[in-house]
C-alpha cells in the first residue's frame, strides 16, 4: 500500500494535484459556486467519495464517465472524482442538439452519464440509442424514469463508497475533449494526465501568478481552456469562483466583492463587459491578470482592458484542444508592441513553421505551424487514420497557417480547415454545408466566416436554389438549427444564381469573402 502511494505521488496525475493542495492548504476555499463554498479538504473528500461510488458502479481504469453540465460544483467534483477513480472524463458541449450528443456519447463509449435537469430533454429523444450507457445521474432534478437506471446526484453522497487505488501513470488517458472536424463528425482528442498537468505548469511560468490567487471561471468548462483552470487552481492553491454562465454585471460585482485577481475570457466576453452601464464605477483594483484567447483579441479591446484594469497585465494564449490547449503566449508589453501576434512558443512546446513537404519556411513566409511536446494529445479516440494524419512526420499538424517574424513571434494568417471562430466557439463550414446540402430544395451551399463586431466572426451561408424552388432566410436558418447547435447556424444568408468556382470546379471562398459578395 505504501509503495503504491509513493508511486502515485511521483506521477503528474490530476488527482494528485488536488491532493497536494489539500495537504498544503486544507482549509483554504478551493471552489465557490454561488452560496456553496468548499475548502480543499472538503472537495477532496467529496471527490474521493464520488470516485469510490464510480468504482462500485463498475467504472474501472479507462472507462468513460460523461457529463452534460453547466459550470458548477458538480462539474468540478466529477472532474476530480473521475480522475481519482481511474476513469476518463468526457464533458459534452451542452449547446449541441440531441443527434450531435448521441454521436459523442456512443463514439466515446460513455458508461455513466451525468445530466443537468435543464438538458434532460436533450437525452430523452435518444435514450434508446445509447446502448453503452448503463446509468444516468440527474443533477438538480427529482427522481426520474428515463428508461435506464437513473439516480440523483446528491443520493451518491448518501451511499457507501470505498475508493480503491488504481495503477495510473501520467501517460494514461485523463479526458476526451471533442472538437469538430471538417468531415462533419467530431473527433475526440485524448488528453493524458501529463498533458493537462504540464499545460498548467506552463501557464504558471508565463503568467507568473502568486499562490493563493482568486479567479473567476465563466467560460463553459466543457471547453479545454476553461477545464484546464481546474488543475491550474490546484497547482496555485488558489480559489475559483465558478459562474454558471456569463453575466458581465455579475462578473464585475464578483471582482469587487470577492477581490478577484485573475480571469480568462474570450475577446467577445471582454467586449460585453465594457457595455455594462457605469462599469467604470466598480472597484477592480484587485485584478492582476486579464487573460484572453479562443480568438485574436482586437487592439482596441486590449487597450480598453489596460485602461480599466490598471493594475493588471494582459495574458494571451493561442493553441487548440489537441495541445491541452495553449501552444503560444503573448504577455506584458508585447501585447501592445506585437498587436497582431499570438506570441512566442510556450515553454515545453516545440514549434516549427513548415511547407507541405515538412521543410521549414524562411522567416516571414507562410507555412503550417506544427508542434511537439508533453502537452500534445495522445491520439484521436478510435480514429487511427486521423491520428496518423495529424502526426505526419512526427509532429502534430495544427491546420493553422502562420508566419514567424525575426524575433520569433507568431502571426496567424489563415486556417487550412476554414474554421470559423465565433465568440470563442469553433465552427467548421463543411459541417454546416453538409446540412444545407441535405435540404431537398437546395442545390449548392458554401459557408464562410464574416467579421462580427460582437463575436469576432459570424457564419454566412451562400445558397443556390434548385430550379423552381424558393426559401426565405428565416427558413434556411430554422432548418440549420434543427440539425446543429444554435451557435453554428448562419446569421446571414445570401441567395446566388451560382457559386464562384475555378477551372477545376472548386468553390472560390476567397471570392466570396470579397466586398462584391459582402452586401
Amino acid at each position: 500500500m505504501g509503495q503504491e502511494l509513493v508511486k502515485m505521488s511521483q506521477q503528474l496525475l490530476i488527482g494528485e494535484a488536488l491532493k497536494y493542495a489539500a495537504h498544503n492548504v486544507p482549509d483554504r476555499e478551493a471552489f465557490v459556486d454561488g452560496d456553496t463554498r468548499l475548502t480543499y479538504r472538503e472537495i477532496l473528500n467529496r471527490a474521493k467519495h464520488l470516485a469510490g461510488w464510480l468504482q462500485s458502479q463498475g467504472i474501472a481504469k479507462d472507462d468513460k464517465v460523461g457529463c452534460i453540465l453547466k459550470n458548477g460544483m458538480p462539474f468540478a467534483e466529477l472532474y476530480f472524482g473521475t480522475s481519482l477513480s481511474g476513469g476518463v472524463f468526457v464533458p459534452v458541449n451542452f449547446r449541441l442538439v440531441s443527434k450531435e450528443i448521441e454521436y459523442i456519447i456512443n463514439q466515446s463509449d460513455i458508461k455513466i452519464l451525468l445530466v443537468e435537469e435543464e438538458f434532460i430533454d436533450r437525452i430523452t429523444p435518444i435514450i434508446n440509442h445509447l446502448p453503452k450507457v448503463t446509468m444516468i445521474v440527474t443533477v438538480g432534478a427529482p427522481d426520474l424514469n428515463l428508461g435506464k437506471d437513473t439516480i440523483t446526484y446528491e443520493s451518491i453522497y448518501h451511499a457507501a463508497a470505498n475508493l480503491q487505488n488504481v495503477d495510473l501513470n501520467d501517460d494514461d488517458a485523463h479526458a476526451i475533449i471533442y472538437t469538430s472536424g471538417t468531415t462533419g463528425k467530431p473527433k475526440g482528442a485524448v488528453l493524458t494526465h501529463k498533458n493537462l498537468y504540464v499545460n498548467g505548469l506552463n501557464r504558471l511560468y508565463h503568467a507568473n501568478p502568486r499562490r493563493g490567487i482568486k479567479q473567476i471561471v465563466n467560460a463553459p468548462l466543457f471547453h479545454v481552456a476553461a477545464l484546464a483552470t481546474l488543475v491550474q487552481n490546484c497547482l496555485l492553491e488558489g480559489t475559483i469562483h465558478l459562474q454558471r454562465e456569463f453575466d458581465p454585471k455579475v462578473v464585475l460585482e464578483t471582482i469587487q466583492n470577492e477581490r478577484i485577481n485573475s480571469m480568462f475570457m474570450v475577446p467577445a466576453m471582454w467586449n460585453f463587459l465594457f457595455q455594462v452601464p457605469n462599469f467604470e464605477e466598480y472597484d477592480v483594483r484587485s485584478m492582476v491578470t486579464c487573460a484572453t484567447g479562443g480568438a485574436i483579441c482586437p487592439l482596441e479591446i486590449k487597450k480598453r482592458i489596460m485602461e480599466v484594469f490598471e493594475n493588471a497585465e494582459i495574458l494571451e494564449a493561442f493553441g487548440q484542444t489537441e495541445m491541452s490547449p495553449a501552444a503560444t503566449y503573448l504577455t506584458g508589453d508585447d501585447s501592445l508592441r506585437k498587436t497582431d501576434s499570438v506570441g512566442k512558443p510556450s515553454i515545453n512546446v516545440r514549434v516549427r513553421v513548415v511547407d507541405d513537404e515538412m521543410n521549414d519556411v524562411p522567416v516571414g513566409e507562410i507555412g503550417e505551424i506544427v508542434y511537439q511536446g508533453p502537452t500534445t494529445m495522445k491520439e484521436y479516440y478510435k480514429n487511427p487514420e486521423a491520428t496518423k494524419d495529424a502526426f505526419k512526420g512526427g509532429w502534430f499538424h495544427s491546420g493553422d497557417l502562420v508566419r514567424m517574424d525575426e524575433e520569433g513571434f507568431i502571426y496567424v494568417v489563415d486556417r487550412k480547415k476554414d474554421m470559423i471562430i465565433s465568440g470563442g466557439e469553433n465552427i467548421y463550414p463543411k459541417e454546416l454545408e453538409e446540412v444545407l446540402y441535405g435540404h431537398p430544395d437546395i442545390l449548392e451551399a458554401a459557408v464562410i466566416g464574416v467579421p462580427d463586431p460582437d463575436w469576432g466572426e459570424s457564419v454566412k451561408a451562400y445558397i443556390v436554389m434548385k430550379p423552381g424552388k424558393q426559401l426565405t432566410k428565416e427558413e434556411v436558418i430554422g432548418y440549420c438549427q434543427s440539425w446543429v447547435a444554435s451557435y453554428k447556424k448562419p446569421k446571414q444568408v445570401e441567395f446566388l444564381d451560382a457559386l464562384p468556382r475555378n477551372g477545376a470546379g472548386k468553390v472560390l471562398k476567397t471570392v466570396l469573402r470579397t466586398e462584391v459578395y459582402q452586401k
